[in-house]
């Protein structure tokens, strides 16, 4: 069968894997390697359902060693971890047209239940991962553990963060975008040091191999297998400070690679598909904002700050991409129709403000949302600013403040990643003047590090930090992740660092901590 006719069939009959259930004597097979080299992942939790994802992949350098033919997989979950009260079970198919990965939603699940999950290919059985489904819509619950990543670069480092963070039994992770860098040598240890920039993914083998050197990583596993997952991307899902349809080699095949890079951030992670089911494009606008709501105590809007943005303002000539600007420099960034999220998913945003009745409204997002200027300021109007961020779209940060306003969502509170930088930010519409009556405190920021990458000297952090006094805290010198602790009174947030990103065994420290209180906008830091 072509594979033209094979997508066709595929998508009359509602997607490849009713596909290969119509035509169960296609290809149907077994294998005699063991197959789940990068272990198993749930996510996308709802209160009666979660998604359970595997691929199978012998050799995460070699895809080749698995032929490309349909593989028929087992699936349980069950309400203990020995297995003897499964509470579902099913079969599924791991196809070649999808890298061999396998997404399972399974519905009908209890709330608020911890439950257990594993695959089976033949006589292979996958790692035991546990998993759960949020509590009920209308219920109050007392609690919830977040865990908080972004930005872990294979080149700049051990995954100790992620030992850690299954070490400390969140109820959710949220990994804020960056989960692969698009380039880099193809090793399974991690260097001693960071090596010059080569072998970039332009195809979708190329991001497909990405992965799976990624989460080979044994310490990447352990979080995936304690918790349940909600994840955005960024830009080095596909390329560095891509914009919406452009990069910075002004690419005119770019959407090609974006399309491709989309279906493998699909392939390997623990997430539902929004578009229709006979979309065969789908990848090619794939939509990955959607929210999450934990009873009545949290609800999380989770944004793509990249796919629907304006092109960059006043990049570098003949380059696409970021830039450093004033105001003098690039009028372009004041320009009112410039968009960060596109205009479908601000309505989407707004009416999600709208509909909420939970006690904390979280905006899990890639960037800084703080104005950060480079610069003194002065006057308003000054500032140097880097057009990649929140900075580079003003009038649309003020968009989002703006509904922030008129809806009034209980307690909102950002929770950011990108800049490699812990931060804690108060966030108000015009950061030039001081928080008053007529320019309240709207929400408060929560940045966390990165779990690998590399960031600038502290010393430069400590001037950005004195330039923009709404910003309350900043460190660049340390890794690590967030941990965010909810009840119905107040959110706990624990800056914890890794005492050497080198070392898997690496220790850590609670480098910071801060409280938002029910009813109060503004931080207020603990540890001080």
């Amino acid at each position: 069968m072509s594979r033209r006719l094979f997508l066709q069939q595929a998508a009359r009959l509602g997607g490849l894997a009713a596909f290969a259930q119509a035509f169960p004597g296609y290809a149907v097979a077994q294998t005699s390697v063991y197959p789940f080299s990068l272990g198993v992942a749930s996510g996308s939790p709802r209160h009666d359902s979660v998604v359970l994802w595997t691929r199978l992949l012998p050799d995460p350098l070699n895809a080749l060693l698995l032929p490309p033919v349909t593989y028929k997989l087992r699936w349980e979950i069950a309400e203990d971890p020995g297995f003897r009260q499964v509470s579902a079970k099913g079969e599924c198919f791991a196809l070649p047209e999808l890298a061999h990965s396998v997404h399972v939603d399974v519905t009908g699940l209890l709330p608020d239940r911890w439950y257990w999950y594993r695959f089976m290919l033949g006589d292979a059985i996958s790692p035991a991962a546990r998993t759960r489904t949020t509590p009920a819509p209308e219920s109050q619950p007392s609690s919830l553990k977040l865990a908080v990543a972004s930005c872990q670069h294979w080149e700049f480092g051990e995954y100790a963060a992620h030992r850690h963070i299954a070490a400390a039994s969140p109820d959710l992770v949220a990994f804020l975008g960056d989960y692969i860098y698009e380039w880099g040598p193809y090793d399974l240890k991690h260097p001693s040091h960071a090596r010059k920039r080569e072998i970039e993914s332009f195809t979708l083998s190329d991001y497909r191999n990405r992965y799976a050197q990624y989460k080979s990583d044994p310490l990447l596993q352990s979080a995936h297998h304690v918790a349940p997952w909600i994840v955005t991307w960024d830009d080095h899902e596909v390329c560095n400070d891509y914009g919406g349809d452009r990069d910075e080699r002004l690419d005119p095949n770019f959407l090609t690679r974006r399309a491709a890079a989309y279906q493998a951030f699909y392939e390997h992670m623990p997430v539902r598909l929004h578009s229709a089911v006979n979309d065969i494009d789908r990848f090619s606008r794939m939509r990955v904002y959607d929210r999450c709501d934990w009873g009545r105590l949290t609800r999380f809007h989770i944004l793509d700050d990249r796919q629907y943005r304006s092109r960059h303002a006043c990049p570098l000539p003949g380059r696409g991409g970021s830039n450093n600007v004033t105001n003098a420099e690039c009028s372009e960034r004041l320009d009112p129709t410039r968009t960060m999220l596109g205009t479908e998913q601000e309505k989407w945003l707004a009416n999600g403000f709208a509909s909420s009745t939970a006690k904390w409204n979280i905006l899990a997002q890639q960037t800084l949302m703080a104005q950060s200027s480079q610069t003194a300021i002065m006057q308003e109007g000054d500032g140097k600013f880097w057009t990649d961020g929140w900075d580079g779209y003003p009038l649309a940060r003020q968009r989002l403040f703006d509904d922030i306003q008129k809806y009034k969502p209980a307690n909102p509170v950002v929770i950011s990643g990108d800049v490699h930088t812990f931060y804690a930010a108060n966030l108000k519409r015009n950061f030039y003047s001081k928080a008053s009556a007529t320019n309240p405190i709207l929400a408060t920021e929560f940045c966390g590090t990165s779990v690998t990458s590399s960031s600038r000297p502290q010393e430069k952090t400590d001037q950005y930090v004195a330039q923009n006094p709404h910003i309350k805290f900043g460190r660049s010198d340390k890794r690590g992740f967030m941990l965010l602790e909810f009840s119905q009174t107040k959110i706990m947030t624990h800056f914890i660092a890794l005492n050497d990103v080198s070392k898997a065994d690496s220790g850590i420290s609670k480098l910071a901590s801060f409280v938002v209180e029910d009813g109060k906008t503004g931080v207020i830091n603990t540890s001080s």
